[in-house]
């Protein structure tokens, strides 16, 4: 840039009103003015206008001082041992010497990157990078030239055949040609000569180079098209961005670009305007009357002249201005419009490329033909819309050769534009090119290929695939220990292959060839050192979704039979797993640190609360829940039965408790009784608090403990800070064991217990409780370990209580019939009202439904009232097991009200 040019007047610049004002009041006449000030001080004075003048300043390297560009002292010091005098010599550095200078000092390059962004400026790479090379400095995704696409081909495909069903060879001219994109053998062209050559050599006879056959997966083609036609991205997304573009309504543009309607261009005598919209009628019409006069196209070449025509500095400048003078709605289309003339101002893209005169054919390698039994071939679908293309194409340029009449051309270019919208898009094309033997589903474009989780982006190069991982279902593993998860033997032998290599080696100094040979013949060698890696190794397991944290966690391996991952049956919860089938993948950490943040940092049982309120996440559930209610069920010896069998199953109730009130001198007298049967798990009983070590007050321990062996052996889990927990309730489980619980010497103790009442079994919200005062008190390992005798309390006393549902188990509430008539007299009292006019539809209707609503409710209340304690589905439901009240409500009381399709309540409810 020659010194002359920075005295240009910046009047002649283009730019807008207020920014020239903002230039002349701070004292900026011309160019070499904008030297005076730095950068941030320009921010300041132009303010908003800051980025309209940011493009000028790149083209002249304004400000010309490095020290006005407000960069680090360390980052100029730098500039100037490189020999850099001013911001033209910058510029004009390729960026393999700036990383080289800067190597040593990221920050500073960091700063130095920032300013290049601020000017939208990317040196140039100084180092061609070989195909395949993973070193590079920046992606750039943008709109594709036709003369870059000419240079990216190898050759032009003008033949739709693909390969000659005779010889299996590719046709010539065609889309898998080998001299287009290389030959189908290593070295050999298609004439079968064969010739290994370092340099670059062709067959003179069939004109086929001499190289890898890797080169078809590199190589791309192009098909010249004998019309333009509309790239389909920017004409049918939402919103259009070429209908924003050229400030024309979406509908009309599809009009213009599939030949139904015309645009004019020049007006010439008639009395249609530039941009105008004109139908093939009128068009026709003028045609007759004016004759070549003026001029107004349709399809592709329309659009291309018009994007042709269109400034982008001048159009920016109208937009700038009108943004202040229109309404909000209007300001708002402007800004959007705005928005894509400037991305193409600043860029490199010109919009007239949105329309394409050649397109690009993929190498063969990525769209394969694969030969089948009986002379057949499996394609990928892309090919056959190639096909298309080059026939639509052929025909088009034989029938402009012929002279057609131009009604028959603008059919075949319009059959062209959607032959090109579909390889592009099919899925968003009007017309869906479809396979023929699946005649509903649309052949699978380049944009497929593309989008979507199964696409190039997220399949192929996103997603990973990972060494040493395996998948299988999961299965419940109750004899594991919290931190343990079951893995198959078979699994585990190829998942821990490196580190049995390593301990052969090892443990027979041999080295890694003569380790894999015994490796593969998998004797007890082998699996005697599979026994010993995995100890202490641990792996991680995880399942998809993966929504939070403790989506993926790991556990210590244990070895197992089977093909089944097996999981310990608490940590389902934060995995939001089941056993019905669910799969969960394993994954192996490989290195000393990836072991150890998963032991410390990922172990399951340091995982126990849930992150995002606290509270424990491996609470017990189902079976776990219902044994631990039922281990600390209390039972009066005194209770009468009035359920099926009254009598005898009452005088079974009585002998079963018959020793209600007997003395233990600590918890194994206690279990030697119920071994021999002379109590039972809910038999309340009495013991010295000084056999059972938790903590009691010393007025507590000179009485005697009302309790069961039942609670007895629930308490033996706990550590010694805790309190005896007698009841289900927040003082027990903070302060203390109440004293009401407690007999005094010389107590009559068949008095006491009848004035005693009876607390609750521990249901799972209690167990929550528990498992959350016990984390808080303890450590994390004990907390682990406490659970797992929750769960083992759990699995086995649900096994000895047998708990199931039969037909006897469902008790109908006597008072039922009762309230239905009752009800239903109201009911008929009220539709009398509405028919003597005292209430409307609306009101009659909605006393109604607030009837049955509260005679449901007294149903249900009164149903678990008539409830026994014993009752295996009142257990499951109280406990926290499995079901609620409603489900049981509508089991045994009545169904209550139903919906209709509608979503509306229909008055008549099912009342069985």
């Amino acid at each position: 840039m020659s010194d002359n040019r920075l005295f240009t007047s910046v009047e002649t610049l283009n730019f807008s009103s207020p920014v020239l004002e903002k230039l002349k009041l701070s004292g900026i006449n011309i160019l070499e003015d904008f030297n005076t000030f730095t950068l941030e001080e320009l921010r300041l004075l132009l303010q908003e206008t800051f980025l309209e003048v940011l493009p000028i300043l790149k083209n002249f390297a304004i400000p010309r001082n490095l020290q006005n560009l407000d960069l680090s002292e360390a980052v100029i010091n730098i500039l100037t041992e490189l020999g850099m005098e001013d911001f033209q010599d910058l510029l004009q550095t390729k960026m393999a010497v700036l990383t080289k200078a800067f190597e040593t000092n990221p920050l500073a390059f960091k700063k130095l990157n920032d300013l290049f962004k601020l000017y939208n400026h990317f040196p140039s790479i100084s180092s061609d990078k070989e195909y395949g090379s993973r070193d590079y400095d920046y992606f750039k995704i943008r709109l594709a030239a036709p003369e870059e696409i000419r240079q990216w081909s190898y050759g032009e495909v003008t033949s739709y055949e693909t390969i000659n069903y005779r010889t299996y060879k590719p046709e010539i001219s065609g889309l898998f040609c080998q001299k287009i994109f290389g030959p189908v053998v290593d070295f050999q062209c298609a004439c079968s000569k064969k010739q290994v050559s370092i340099k670059s050599q062709f067959c003179n006879k069939c004109g086929v180079e001499f190289t890898e056959t890797k080169v078809r997966r590199e190589r791309m083609g192009h098909i010249e098209l004998q019309t333009p036609i509309v790239h389909t991205w920017y004409l049918n997304s939402s919103p259009s961005r070429l209908a924003i573009l050229l400030n024309i309504k979406t509908k009309q543009l599809e009009e213009i670009v599939y030949y139904v309607s015309y645009v004019v261009i020049d007006p010439g005598k008639t009395e249609f305007k530039s941009k105008e919209i004109i139908t093939e009628t009128q068009y026709s019409e003028a045609l007759y009357e004016f004759g070549n006069t003026f001029l107004a196209l349709t399809g592709a070449e329309a659009v291309k002249k018009l994007l042709e025509n269109l400034n982008l500095e001048k159009t920016i400048k109208v937009l700038r201005k009108s943004l202040s003078e229109n309404s909000k709605q209007k300001r708002e289309s402007i800004i959007k419009r705005l928005e894509i003339i400037e991305s193409f101002h600043q860029s490199d893209n010109k919009p007239e490329w949105m329309v394409m005169d050649v397109i690009p054919v993929l190498p063969p390698g990525l769209r394969p033909m694969v030969p089948l039994d009986g002379g057949r071939f499996a394609t990928t679908e892309v090919n056959d819309l190639y096909r298309r293309i080059l026939n639509r194409n052929n025909r088009l340029k034989k029938q402009m050769l012929q002279k057609a009449p131009r009604l028959i051309i603008k059919n075949e270019k319009r059959m062209l534009q959607e032959a090109v919208d579909a390889l592009f898009d099919n899925a968003k094309t009007s017309k869906k090119n479809v396979n023929n033997v699946e005649k509903n589903r649309p052949l699978k474009s380049l944009s497929e290929m593309l989008r979507g989780k199964q696409g190039r982006f997220r399949q192929n190069l996103l997603g990973k695939r990972v060494d040493y991982s395996g998948r299988s279902v999961i299965i419940v593993g109750p004899d594991l220990e919290m931190h343990q998860c079951g893995v198959p033997r078979e699994m585990a032998i190829i998942l821990f292959k490196p580190f049995i290599l390593k301990k052969l080696q090892a443990t027979k100094g041999i080295d890694k060839k003569n380790a894999n040979t015994i490796y593969e013949k998998m004797n007890e060698e082998v699996w005697n050192a599979l026994e010993e890696v995995v100890k202490e190794h641990p792996v991680l397991l995880n399942r998809a979704p993966t929504l939070h944290r403790l989506g993926i966690q790991a556990f210590d391996p244990k070895l197992i039979d089977g093909k089944a991952i097996r999981l310990h049956p608490l940590v389902t919860p934060a995995f939001n797993a089941d056993f019905d089938g669910d799969q969960m993948a394993i994954y192996v950490p490989l290195s000393l640190e990836a072991q150890a943040e998963a032991r410390l940092l990922m172990l399951v049982s340091n995982n126990i609360l849930d992150p995002k309120n606290g509270n424990p996440v491996v609470t017990p559930s189902q079976d776990m829940v219902l044994g631990n209610y039922y281990l600390t069920i209390e039972e009066k010896k005194d209770r009468t039965i009035n359920s099926y069998d009254a009598a005898q199953r009452t005088a079974e109730h009585q002998y079963k408790h018959r020793n209600e009130g007997a003395f233990f001198a600590d918890i194994n007298e206690a279990k030697t009784a119920y071994q021999n049967k002379e109590i039972h798990l809910h038999t309340r009983i009495f013991i010295k608090p000084q056999a059972i070590n938790l903590s009691f007050t010393e007025e507590q321990r000179q009485k005697y403990l009302m309790t069961t062996l039942g609670k007895l052996i629930f308490n033996d889990i706990l550590p010694p800070s805790f309190p005896y927990i007698n009841e289900p309730t927040q003082f027990n489980l903070d302060v203390q064991t109440p004293d009401a619980y407690f007999l005094a010497p010389g107590t009559n103790p068949k008095q006491f217990l009848k004035k005693l009442p009876t607390p609750k079994p521990f249901n799972k919200k209690f167990l929550s409780m528990i498992i959350a005062c016990f984390f808080k008190q303890m450590k994390i390992t004990e907390t682990s370990k406490m659970l797992d005798h929750i769960k083992n309390l759990g699995f086995k006393y649900s096994t000895i209580a047998g708990i199931t549902v039969s037909f006897a188990d469902i008790n109908t509430y006597s008072n039922k019939q009762k309230l239905l008539q009752e009800v239903e007299a109201r009911n008929i009292q009220i539709e009398t009202w509405y028919n003597d006019g005292f209430l409307t539809d609306a009101e009659r209707r909605r006393l109604i439904i607030n009837e049955w609503k509260t005679i449901r409710d007294e149903i249900q209340e009164g149903l678990m009232k008539e409830f026994k304690q014993d009752n295996h589905i009142f257990m499951m439901s109280e406990s926290g097991a499995r079901g609620s009240v409603s489900n049981f409500t509508q089991l045994a009381g009545m169904r209550g009200l139903m919906n209709n399709p509608k979503g509306e309540i229909i008055e008549v409810p099912v009342k069985a």
